[in-house]
C-alpha cells in the first residue's frame, strides 16, 4: 500500500538539527510514530516526502524552516507585564505557560525576566532550524471512518479517546 491522502502510517524516525548536527528527536528504543496522513498531523515538508512511499521505503530528507515549524520571528517575542502572570510566584527563563488569546491558545517561552516585566517568545522552539530526517515506513493501512472524522489515529500507536 502506498502513502497517500487518507492513510494511517507508521514510520520509525531520526530528526537532526541542520546547523548544529545534534539529534533533535528519534524513535529508536521506542514504538513508530503513527499519523493520519493529509490531515496536517506531521510538518509540511516530511509529509510530502513521505508522499507515494511504501513499506520499508528508507529516505533521507532535509526540511527547511518554512517547510518544518516556520521562519523564526520578532514579531512573536513580546514584553508582558509581570502581573500577566498571577498566581506564580517564582518566574524563570526556561518556563512554558499557554496563554488564552483571542486566535486560541498560544505557547509561549520565557526568555528574560526583569523587576516589571517578563519577555516571552511564541515561537515553535524549532521554529527557524533547517531539519534533517533519517525515516523507516514501517505500515500503511486506510484510516477508518472514525479517524477520518476526527482528524487523528485511533487506537495504538495514535490518539485514546
Amino acid at each position: 500500500m502506498t502513502i497517500a491522502h487518507h492513510k494511517v502510517v507508521s514510520i520509525h524516525y531520526k530528526v537532526v538539527d541542520v546547523a548544529t548536527g545534534e539529534t533533535i528527536d528519534s524513535s529508536d528504543g521506542a514504538a513508530p510514530m503513527t499519523y493520519l496522513h493529509g490531515a496536517q498531523n506531521i510538518i509540511p515538508g516530511l509529509e510530502a516526502a513521505l508522499e507515494g512511499k511504501q513499506v520499508g521505503d528508507e529516505l533521507e530528507v532535509t526540511v527547511e524552516a518554512a517547510n518544518a515549524y516556520g521562519d523564526y520571528s520578532e514579531d512573536r517575542v513580546q514584553k508582558v507585564p509581570r502581573e500577566a502572570f498571577t498566581g506564580v510566584d517564582q518566574i524563570e527563563p526556561g518556563m512554558a505557560f499557554t496563554a488564552q488569546t483571542a486566535q486560541g491558545p498560544v505557547n509561549l517561552i520565557v526568555t528574560e525576566v526583569e523587576e516589571a516585566e517578563v519577555t516571552v517568545d511564541a515561537n515553535h522552539p524549532l521554529a527557524g532550524k533547517d531539519l534533517a530526517f533519517s525515516v523507516t515506513v514501517e505500515s500503511v493501512r486506510d484510516a477508518s471512518e472514525e479517524e477520518l472524522e476526527h482528524g487523528h489515529v485511533h487506537g495504538e500507536g495514535g490518539h485514546h479517546h
